[in-house]
């Protein structure tokens, strides 16, 4: 990730709508998959300095995360409960029972032997969540900026969950309004070659709408998944893919 880009990540995630509603979509869909008794072990990839620990807690015993980045931790340094390391070294004692990989695997030269190592840490009945960019149509400069590697499409991750074993439970597009807007930015980035940019938290009105309007599709696809999105939310574990 870009260096200045990850010193203002925390505040992009306390205050920018796309982070707000991303967090609200996966909670929602936590909540929905949580065991009566909650999860006893949860291992949040990629987490920065932790900052979706809390809402975890609230479905969890244990929360632990993995952090290659030493930049993203302006807060986690030195926290027991935060692994620096990158995380195909990350080799605990334990299996979890429940792993995110939220904005992760798009980052990974080899998402293969990244995710075939995540299930490895997962307990056998254990669930995975993961979230990444969906469409190479959609590709920006913010995917320069965040050092991306690739974006995926549904048939695409199933691919790659064939390869290293794991089960597809659940597959969804969602952010299908912004879709079109990157489309758009997409079209405006070729005409106009402007140079790569961090993202920045929109004015307030536009921000706090822009929230409201995610949560109200959010709600509305539940009921009708569209075939789009600008990402891409897979559930699943260990075993063979749908």
């Amino acid at each position: 990730m870009d260096t200045d880009y990850a010193r203002r990540y925390g505040h992009l995630y306390a205050h920018h709508w796309w982070w707000r509603a991303r967090e609200a979509l996966i909670v929602a869909e936590l909540r929905r998959l949580r065991p009566p008794a909650g999860w006893r072990r949860i291992l949040d990839v990629g987490c920065g300095d932790g900052l979706f620990f809390p809402r975890l807690r609230e479905l969890g015993t244990l929360v632990e995360g993995v952090e290659p980045d030493p930049a993203m931790l302006a807060d986690a340094a030195g926290r027991a409960d935060v692994h620096v390391q990158p995380f195909e070294t990350f080799a605990p004692a334990h299996r979890n029972a429940l792993i995110l990989m939220l904005d992760v695997l798009e980052h990974v030269g080899d998402a293969a032997a990244f995710l075939r190592h995540g299930l490895d840490l997962l307990e056998p009945a254990g669930t995975l969540v993961i979230t990444v960019p969906a469409f190479a149509a959609l590709w920006t400069n913010h995917d320069v900026v965040n050092h991306h590697v690739r974006r995926y499409r549904k048939p695409t991750f199933a691919a790659l969950a064939r390869r290293v074993g794991m089960r597809i439970d659940r597959a969804r597009y969602f952010f299908h309004a912004l879709f079109l807007a990157k489309l758009a930015v997409r079209a405006s980035e070729r005409l106009t070659r402007g140079a790569p940019a961090p993202a920045e938290v929109p004015p307030g009105w536009i921000n706090h709408t822009a929230y409201l309007a995610s949560r109200l599709e959010q709600r509305l696809s539940g009921r009708l998944p569209l075939p789009f999105g600008s990402s891409l939310l897979i559930v699943g574990g260990r075993g063979s893919a749908a």
